[in-house]
């Protein structure tokens, strides 16, 4: 049978997200590629706790559709957590998603058409970048530095593609960079795109797992009209395979949220729901994401000083305040495809740079993940890359 696929239907089946997970999977591969967080650090008795009480007060309940815009209680729940972000919401302000990742997917399908540009930091979030592409989006990149988007390039943007659906950004420890905007270039981000007529997208999926620098309040806080749609997930704070994520919008975008989200799956997993709100009820969450983020901060110091020992002296890399990722440069064009094959076949991981970029491919580029590895796994696979490292770049 042959299959006429839609346009937004990739042609080819390589699959860098699968490739990445299928790394991470393999025992014997010490992987710095998937985005995962540290399993041992998984609330699992807390959340079994959370279950018993959930089936002995709502089972059948909880066993039934619900709101397509998520469980009321934890909605409010969620307001709480924006308080916390100082960003004031209401419920409906609030939707309830299966994961963030699900929130980009209907965002984008609201709002692009084939052809139409959307605009994000090069080098982005590959997922969001696929997303973008299924739907036709021509994808126009803003270079970054060590302060995030640089917005001067980005008010030459919005001048050159006046009818831009949105500008797609991760503020907080970025991915693939690690990197945090500063709060005054997040404040001329929102200017820029509202004297532009632009909204923003904000995908804030680490900004909670902060160890270092000043906590910064997102886009969203410095949005008086509405022009951001925040997202934000439980996935890095409790637990990813439990897929519970949420937005923030304006509530006119919100009606035609829900709808979206109605054609897609009804509501999210509803038993899900209820168990992470009564998992907030009974859990100090910032003490649990303390211990998640100090676990953190010793992971990303320990590979930080060994980039520096085991790596050529040349090659640069970022210093992240938070979140999950440092990003690495090697000068002189080496082809990091290449270097990653090299890499597996010694038996540890990394996502190479060209998977992240909506522009022209920075060669000698990659992402290194630090919060799934222990310290022994981290000092011999960085060990390892600084060996491919070297004979690549000796070639």
């Amino acid at each position: 049978m042959k299959f006429r696929y839609a346009n937004g239907v990739p042609t080819s089946t390589e699959n860098a997200t699968a490739n990445i997970l299928k790394a991470a999977a393999d025992p014997n591969v010490i992987s710095f590629g998937g985005g995962l967080p540290a399993p041992e650090l998984f609330p699992v008795a807390e959340m079994k706790a959370a279950t018993d009480k959930v089936f002995d007060k709502y089972g059948r309940l909880v066993l039934q559709y619900a709101q397509t815009l998520g469980y009321p209680k934890l909605r409010e729940q969620i307001t709480d957590l924006m308080k916390d972000r100082h960003v004031d919401a209401e419920v409906e302000n609030i939707g309830v998603v299966t994961g963030s990742q699900q929130a980009i997917d209907l965002v984008a399908r609201m709002m692009i058409n084939p052809g139409d540009v959307v605009i994000v930091e090069d080098p982005s979030y590959l997922a969001a970048i696929d997303v973008f592409n299924s739907y036709g989006a021509k994808l126009v990149g803003v270079p970054m530095d060590e302060d995030g988007m640089k917005t001067d390039a980005l008010a030459e943007t919005v001048k050159k593609y006046t009818k831009a659906k949105f500008i797609y950004t991760i503020p907080n420890f970025q991915n693939p960079t690690g990197r945090t905007m500063t709060e005054e270039r997040r404040k001329e981000l929102v200017r820029v795109a509202k004297e532009a007529g632009i909204p923003i997208v904000e995908d804030d999926p680490y900004g909670a797992i902060r160890y270092a620098g000043k906590k910064l309040p997102p886009l969203k806080h410095f949005d008086k009209d509405g022009g951001v749609i925040y997202l934000s997930s439980f996935s890095k704070i409790l637990a990813p395979g439990m897929r519970l994520g949420w937005l923030v919008a304006d509530k006119s975008f919100m009606d035609h949220f829900s709808l979206m989200k109605q054609n897609a799956d009804l509501h999210t997993d509803n038993l899900t729901q209820y168990i992470v709100s009564q998992f907030l009820l009974d859990v100090d969450l910032k003490k649990h994401v303390k211990k998640i983020t100090d676990a953190y901060e010793h992971r990303a110091n320990l590979m930080l000083e060994l980039i520096d020992k085991y790596f050529p002296k040349n090659v640069h890399h970022s210093n992240p305040e938070g979140g999950m990722f440092i990003w690495v440069e090697i000068p002189g064009g080496v082809d990091t495809d290449e270097l990653f094959k090299t890499c597996i076949k010694n038996n540890v991981a990394f996502v190479p740079g060209s998977a992240f970029f909506a522009g022209d491919i920075k060669p000698g580029t990659f992402r290194l993940n630090f919060s799934n590895m222990n310290d022994e796994q981290i000092k011999e696979g960085i060990k390892r890359m600084g060996k491919a490292i070297a004979e690549v770049v000796d070639n």
